[in-house]
């Protein structure tokens, strides 16, 4: 049996929480990283929803790849889902990505569900602004999720144009 894959593009980039072999930069083409899921666990409440990732399509999306042992696997699978699939807002796919050194591999991703109460579409800037500056949930503060995935990003040499501008209103600093 061979080793599996699982891409990331908000906290699975760093915070994946799972052992793996290796990770590299990967593009996965026909999805973008777009803050269009609001979150009544991780990042918010259903009283209080927050916003997260999720992998929405069309474009394309920047993040890691991980390779994961087949031998923990399952174990890798039960940890994802109880992390992803919390709310069902997340439906499982094999996708290909296209890794930094050029290989090709399929990868588990978690694409968003546009039927789900919890998609929240594409929201303009200041929206998504009031939304996450006052969100807690059972993962933490709203804005420590976008801060650091955009601090990720940036470390990755990753533009991601509208998630630089919330961090930085976020951060209390006007647009560029």
């Amino acid at each position: 049996m061979s080793d599996f894959w699982v891409f990331g593009y908000g906290s699975l980039m760093w915070n994946p929480g799972f052992d793996h072999l290796r990770t590299e930069q990967a593009l996965l083409r026909g999805a973008h990283r777009a803050l269009c899921v609001y979150s009544w666990v991780h990042r918010g409440t259903q009283e209080r929803p927050g916003l997260v990732f999720g992998l929405d399509n069309g474009g394309a999306c920047h993040g890691k790849a991980y390779q994961v042992s087949a031998d923990i696997w399952p174990q890798t699978l039960d940890y994802l889902r109880a992390r992803e699939q919390a709310t069902m807002v997340y439906k499982e796919h094999w996708h290909p990505v296209e890794l930094v050194s050029g290989e090709k591999v399929e990868a588990l991703v978690y694409m968003v569900d546009h039927g789900h109460p919890q998609y929240a579409g594409a929201l303009p800037l200041e929206e998504q602004l009031g939304i996450v500056s006052g969100a807690v949930g059972q993962s933490g503060a709203n804005p420590e999720y976008v801060l650091n995935t955009a601090a990720h990003l940036e470390k990755l040499g990753i533009t991601d144009t509208a998630l630089a501008s919330l961090a930085a209103r976020l951060n209390g600093k006007s647009e560029t």
